[in-house]
């Protein structure tokens, strides 16, 4: 797994300040019922025992294994300061057992 980071994410990263325990993580955020709809989002948070920890120019991006089982091989992390943290590809399925 590979996670980027444009030049204006990487800068707005080392601009913000967090207290000592929170780290910058990859959650995913998901919705459905018969199908499946999945939003990445950058938080904030706590170290948890199991993340796995990429780093990518001194900055620290964590992933739990939940959140990385959806992510692409490949995934960008862009900023902007319209919309914020943009995480890799959302994505939906309508794929439903019949």
């Amino acid at each position: 797994m590979v996670i980027s980071l444009t030049e204006a994410a990487v800068n707005k990263l080392k601009k913000i300040e967090t207290n000592e325990n929170q780290f910058p993580r990859i959650d995913a955020d998901i919705a459905g019922g018969c199908g499946i709809s999945v939003k990445f989002t950058l938080i904030f948070d706590e170290m948890r025992r199991n993340d796995t920890v990429i780093e990518y120019e001194g900055i620290q991006i964590r992933i739990d294994h939940f959140t990385k089982r959806y992510l692409d091989e490949v995934t960008q992390i862009d900023y902007t300061e319209e919309q914020g943290f943009q995480v890799g590809e959302s994505f939906s399925s309508s794929a439903c057992a019949t």
